[in-house]
Order: C-alpha cells, then structure tokens, then sequence
C-alpha cells in the first residue's frame, strides 16, 4: 500500500540547519580558546629583556667569584638588592624601558663589587708581599744576629783556650825553669848543660848510685817536658889511672846515665853518648877535690832542637 510523504515544514527545516553548521564552526572555536590560553599564559610570565638576562648572568659569575665574596661583599649585596628590584619590575610587566634602567642600576653595581674586590685582592697581594719582605729581612737579620754571636762565642772560645793554652805552656816553664834550677843547670853556647858529679856513681864503677837515680829521674822529667830538645851525655874522669881506662869509664858512665834515661820513657833515638876520658877536666887534678870536679857526666839539651856544637 503507498503512503505519500507528507512534506517538511519550515521550522522543521530552520532546527536542522544549525545542527548541520556545527562541523563547520569547532576549529574557530578551537583557535579561540588556545587563543585565550595564550593571552593568560603570556598574563603569568614575568617579562624579561636582554639586558636583565646579561645582568643576572653577571651577578652569578660574581656571586661565584671567592674574592668578591671575600672583600666585597657588602657590595655584592648591593648589587643583589638591585637586581632583585629588577626582577621585581620584570614580574609586574613594566615597560621593557623601566626594567632595563632597573638592570643597568643592578650591572653597574655587580662592576662596582668586582672592581672593589680587584683593588682589594691586590692590596692585600701588596700586603702580603710586604709580609713576606719583612719576615725574610727578620730571618736575614736574625741569621746575621746568630752568626755573629756564633762568631764571637768560636772567637771567645779560641781566646779562651789561648789564653788557657798560654798558662798552660807559662806553667810548664816556670816548672821546668824550677826544675832546671833543682838540677843546677846552667846556659851556656852550645846549649842547657846539666852535670852528674862523681858521687852519683859507684867507686870507679859505671853504675847510678840510688843517689843517682834520683837525679837521673828528675832530669827524664826535665826531658819529657822538652820533647824536641837532642841530648848529648859526655862522660869524663880524673888523671889518675890509664888514659884508656879512664876513656872506657867515661864511655860506660855516660852509657848508664842513657840508658837510665831510656827506662824512665825518654825516647832512645833522640840521646847520644860520648866519653873524653880525662880531657877537657875543670879543675887541676892536684888533689882530690879537683880530681872530684873531673869526675863527672854533663848532659847537654840542644836549644829548640838545633844540633849540638861539637867541644872545643
């Protein structure tokens, strides 16, 4: 069965319309709202120029900067608390010309730190210098104090053990002076010469009497005393008697005395010996007192080592 469709009315046909528009209006409406996204994001973020960036850079490196830090930081805070009004600006979105006066203010007081902490850096370089100059002319002065106090205590000490060394030797001599003297000896050209009469030996014999040996003791002392003097010992006799006898006897006596000498420590090397027999007598050999005089062994020291004379 065919039914006729009956046709559409005119408000009927003005709902549809809007409905087939829609499709065509969403990307308008799309760019609108990204478009009112933007303008509020744009709204939000702080305003920012070059300048203020260059100037926020430079108060970092500043900020990181020991010597700054170290002697000029009350001028680093300066500097901070204009930037800080900088950014401030920059946030409420003044004018790009009020902002960048703003960070001009700011940069020109972050120089002002960092040419404060140069000249400050460097005064304390010179400073330091200074220091270091005076401690090196304290340690150069105090070397000069040392070695001259050293100097004058080796000096005072040489001194000392001169003058120490002088009494020494000065004692020795009044000593060996004194004992010279208890020995009887006299000076004479060829040297100190020292006589052993007769009574230091037995009769007619070469042999020291105790008598002997004592004085044989006292003149090695005298020896020891004077160890570069030679000695001489010349042995003599009387008259009486054979003239090779009495040269033996004078040899054997001046032996004794030497090697009596040797055995109280006086070096062998530096004694001689020698007999006259009865030559070269000091006295008349008319009696018996004179005869006595002969008898006799005289020891002869050389004077400071020199040889000595041969008997005239």
């Amino acid at each position: 069965m065919y039914i006729k469709k009956k046709p559409e009315t005119a408000a009927a046909a003005q709902a549809v319309r809007p409905v087939q528009r829609w499709p065509q209006l969403l990307p308008n409406l799309l760019l609108i709202v990204l478009l009112a996204l933007w303008l509020a994001a744009c709204a939000t973020t702080p305003m920012s120029t070059m300048l203020l960036d260059e100037t926020r850079n430079d108060y970092q490196a500043a900020q990181n900067d020991a010597a700054v830090a170290t002697y000029a930081a009350t001028e680093l805070r300066e500097a901070g608390t204009a930037l800080e009004k900088a950014n401030a600006a920059a946030g409420r979105r003044d004018s790009s010309e009020q902002v960048d006066k703003l960070a001009y203010v700011a940069r020109q007081k972050i120089a002002t730190a960092q040419e404060v902490a140069r000249q400050k850096q460097a005064e304390a370089s010179v400073a330091q210098a200074g220091r270091q100059r005076d401690e090196l002319r304290l340690q150069q002065r105090t070397a000069e104090a040392d070695q001259a106090r050293n100097e004058a205590q080796r000096a005072k000490a040489q001194a000392d053990a001169a003058a120490s060394s002088a009494r020494e030797i000065e004692a020795r001599n009044a000593a060996l002076q004194q004992q010279l003297a208890d020995l009887q000896a006299r000076q004479t050209e060829r040297g100190i010469i020292i006589t052993l009469s007769d009574v230091l030996f037995q009769v007619d014999k070469a042999e020291l009497s105790a008598d002997g040996m004592r004085t044989a003791q006292k003149l090695a002392d005298v020896l020891m005393q004077a160890p570069q003097s030679v000695v001489l010992i010349e042995g003599f006799t009387d008259s009486t008697g054979t003239a090779d006898h009495n040269l033996q006897l004078s040899q054997r006596r001046a032996e004794a005395v030497r090697n009596a000498l040797i055995g109280l420590g006086v070096a062998q090397e530096k004694i001689a010996t020698r007999g006259y027999g009865e030559a070269y007598p000091v006295a008349s050999n008319a009696d018996a007192a004179s005869r006595q005089l002969n008898r006799r062994v005289e020891i002869v020291l050389s004077q400071n080592g020199a040889p000595i004379a041969s008997r005239r």
